[in-house]
């Protein structure tokens, strides 16, 4: 058997180049459109989608040169996730979705972003 078994692990999370620090964990979509089933009073079964926007989800390390300016306004940010199983997810013309708080005690802050484009390699 040739390759690798590993599928968990080390991982890097890059914005723009910069490469920030995961503190364990971290979440990708694995679809980005979302069926639900629609069932008729006859039994018959159909479904519809919905779309649903592209994201990497993560709890950060805050370092003292931790980009907060730069996560907080730029709006077309390209977000990599370099995975253990050597897979990789691309979140391109990304922002920063919703609310963050920054918990000094943990050194931790969790992040949401969402973007134009999400795939993997």
């Amino acid at each position: 058997m040739t390759g690798t078994r590993k599928i968990g692990g080390v991982l890097y999370v890059k914005t723009d180049g910069n490469q920030l620090s995961v503190n364990g964990t971290l979440e990708l979509p694995i679809n980005t459109v979302i069926r639900e089933d629609i069932v008729g009073a006859d039994g018959s079964v159909h479904y519809k989608e919905t779309h649903k926007a592209p994201y990497i989800k993560a709890e950060f390390k805050v370092e003292k040169n931790f980009p907060i300016q730069k996560l907080t306004s730029a709006d077309e940010m390209t977000i990599t996730a370099e995975l253990a199983n050597g897979m990789v997810y691309v979140l391109s013309g990304a922002w920063l979705s919703g609310e963050s708080t920054y918990n000094p005690l943990e050194g931790t802050v969790e992040m949401e972003f969402h973007g134009d484009e999400g795939f993997y390699q």
